[in-house]
């Protein structure tokens, strides 16, 4: 078949829709399809459409449904459309009602979509490449018998935050965090990822002179983080809304442990029980998590557990299934 995928997020960049559009595309390829991404809809005779972010993708739903109204829509929403836009919105609340199936990336979103929406949508977990065959050698991080993490370089223990900066994903949290750890820390914490703007750059520079834990790398390329984000001791997850980040899955698939805000994104993969979750803008509880898993073995054990039971929701065949059932199953009730 002939699919387009619509993204808001600009070629070239490292934004989370652009990741996961060429992710699918890749996915959709090996299944046979014939497969373009743009920022908006070209204006070509597609057998399907998949719009990435109800708001942002509207003008290429409504203008894909006037010339091509047999053709099926999938509309995948990301995290501002899912616990912002579609509430209150008309132009999302629109692409939904157009849309012949809803993607959300994680269990809980479904509970945020009206009835009409909820019976169309469909769950599709973001995998991770190679996450079947990461293991923890790759890893700065080993076990002792005891259980408790040491780094081979008996240096710091990094602990990545990974994502642009930008508010909504409450990006100097960790940092807030590390400056109240006791002196004998060897905590670091590595952000990585650019500057929505200059003021979000002058505070990581500034925090950056200010504390010795902290260090701001900018951007990477997307091979350079996944191996930062493999060598590290923990990942924070911060955001104050997500609608299922693909660091999430990459940290799972890595056995990386994870402290994440008590969000939706975040609990409707971690589960409501996981112990590394603390409130939404809450440094405190941060603190005391990260210290916790820096001195308590078991605990650091416990969440390491956790995330490795939680690996084989993120492997490439398990979505790559999950799409080619979805398309399936649109053709057959076309």
């Amino acid at each position: 078949m002939r699919i387009g995928i619509v993204t808001p997020a600009p070629p070239g960049s490292r934004y989370g829709n652009r990741i996961t559009a060429l992710r699918w595309a890749r996915i959709l390829k090996s299944l046979g399809n014939r497969v373009s991404i743009s920022q908006t809809y070209d204006g070509k005779p597609y057998d399907l459409l998949i719009a990435l972010h109800a708001r942002k993708s509207h003008s290429s739903i409504v203008n894909f449904q006037r010339r091509h109204a047999a053709a099926p829509i999938i509309v995948a929403l990301t995290g501002t459309d899912l616990y912002r836009d579609i509430c209150t919105n008309p132009l999302a609340q629109e692409s939904l009602d157009i849309a012949t199936r809803i993607v959300v990336l994680q269990p809980k979103a479904i509970e945020e979509l009206r009835p009409s929406w909820r019976k169309k949508s469909a769950v599709i977990h973001q995998s991770v490449e190679n996450g079947q065959a990461l293991t923890n050698t790759s890893r700065a991080l080993v076990q002792t018998k005891k259980g408790r993490p040491e780094e081979r370089s008996n240096r710091s223990l990094d602990v990545c935050v990974v994502g642009h900066l930008r508010a909504v994903k409450d990006p100097f949290r960790a940092a807030m965090a590390a400056r109240s750890l006791a002196d004998s820390s060897r905590i670091r914490i590595l952000q990585v990822g650019g500057a929505m703007n200059s003021a979000m750059a002058n505070r990581a520079r500034r925090e950056m002179g200010a504390h010795k834990r902290y260090r701001w790398l900018g951007e990477r390329s997307r091979t350079r983080v996944l191996q930062i984000l493999k060598e590290s001791f923990l990942c924070v997850i911060s955001s104050r809304m997500e609608g299922g980040a693909n660091v999430l899955s990459e940290a799972i698939a890595a056995s990386v442990p994870i402290l994440a805000s008590r969000i939706d994104g975040n609990v409707g993969i971690l589960g409501p029980d996981y112990p590394g979750l603390f409130d939404v803008g809450n440094t405190k509880q941060l603190m005391r998590l990260l210290a916790r898993a820096e001195t308590d073995p078991k605990y650091f054990a416990e969440l390491r557990g956790r995330c490795e039971r939680l690996r084989p929701l993120f492997y490439p065949d398990r979505e790559k299934h999950a799409w080619a059932d979805l398309i399936n199953e649109l053709f057959l009730i076309k």
